[in-house]
């Protein structure tokens, strides 16, 4: 018997959010652990807006629909607000009722400048790491850098001096370098290439320092785009990570790494270099010593998950080509999307644990 058509005039619903979203959807576990997170954080944000005046966005709000942002791939956050203000899941997620208005999308922008900064983000990733930190190794690392390719065209990189004739279409000849040049839509967006043979576009550099475990993302940073960058940044958050340690630890690297001043500045930090040897035509600055370890195997077959964390990043994530201009802006992104990434594993870390657990316990 064919059912009737209803139209669709219904006022009240007596089935409420959290009924309504299924109780194994992954998006739970992410809520639980992202909940925990932001607890943590309430004094940060306490401190960041006054004590009187009219109230805010909740902080809370605004950070929970970025994550959605970063899991769903949405391209805009004009279109991330429509989202959440139909999307029930995006309103259960954000922790908005089914009658809440929701803000407009240049609450986003204004926000930049006090919640969305690179401060901010660093924090949000140290609390979802410390959530991890059972699932991380805290002894092998990899360590490796991603072009991330600005918000600016090849027009807008103009002569410093505005010597440049035309409008910057027609470059044909001219002999443009980072030294003589720099975009005027994005001034710390560098002119730069990872490889031979490809064409050099307006970029930043991202750095990740991945743990050997699970591939999860230990550190990260964005800087700008330059030959020394990698090597660098490598340093720097290999030093933060050995701060109170008296532990040795390994980090892996490619043979971009494979350089006299990275190798000795890495062991006076009190971490093994394991990085894959450059002898084509030079000789490796890494000898027996090293790869005559076990250990040194070991890293080199682990340096694809920092490729994995990146491929990511850059296909589920908004970091193939960013739509924000200035490094400080870049940074926070790159921050907060590899907090995400985290976030997102770790629902299934923790179910895997807890099978072992019960399977060992069998």
């Amino acid at each position: 018997m064919r059912g009737d058509e209803r139209v669709q005039d219904g006022m009240f619903s007596y089935v409420s959010l959290e009924q309504r979203v299924p109780q194994d959807h992954p998006l739970r576990a992410v809520r639980k652990l992202t909940d925990a997170v932001l607890r943590t954080l309430s004094a940060e944000f306490d401190a960041l807006y006054a004590d009187s005046g009219r109230p805010s966005i909740a902080p809370e709000y605004i950070l929970r629909a970025l994550l959605l942002q970063v899991f769903y791939s949405v391209r805009s956050e004009r279109l991330l607000v429509e989202q959440i203000d139909y999307n029930l899941l995006f309103r259960w997620f954000v922790g908005l009722g089914m009658d809440d208005d929701v803000w407009n999308h240049a609450v986003f922008s204004k926000n930049r400048e006090r919640l969305l900064t690179s401060d901010v983000a660093q924090q949000f990733f140290a609390e979802v790491n410390k959530q991890a930190k059972r699932f991380m190794s805290d002894e092998h690392f990899t360590v490796d850098g991603t072009l991330i390719q600005a918000w600016a065209s090849q027009k807008s990189f103009r002569s410093k001096d505005g010597s440049d004739d035309g409008d910057g279409t027609d470059f044909r000849g001219q002999s443009r370098s980072n030294k003589t040049h720099e975009s005027t839509t994005d001034a710390d967006a560098r002119l730069y290439k990872k490889s031979y043979g490809k064409e050099s576009k307006l970029s930043y550099l991202g750095h990740a320092l991945v743990e050997n475990r699970n591939g999860l993302i230990a550190a990260a940073m964005v800087t700008h785009a330059d030959g020394y960058a990698e090597r660098d940044a490598a340093l720097l958050m290999l030093k933060q990570k050995q701060e109170g340690r008296s532990r040795r630890i390994t980090v892996g690297a490619d043979k971009a790494y494979d350089t006299k001043d990275f190798v000795r500045t890495v062991r006076e930090l009190n971490v093994t270099p394991h990085v894959t040897k450059n002898d084509k035509g030079r000789s490796s600055n890494l000898d027996r010593r090293t790869t005559r370890q076990s250990g040194y195997a070991i890293s080199l077959s682990r340096r694809w998950l920092v490729e994995k964390g990146f491929g990511w990043l850059k296909q589920t994530g908004p970091l193939r080509q960013v739509k924000l201009r200035g490094l400080q802006k870049v940074d926070w992104l790159f921050v907060f999307s590899c907090a995400a990434h985290n976030l997102i594993r770790l629902p299934r870390l923790m179910a895997q644990s807890t099978k072992t657990l019960r399977e060992q316990c069998v």
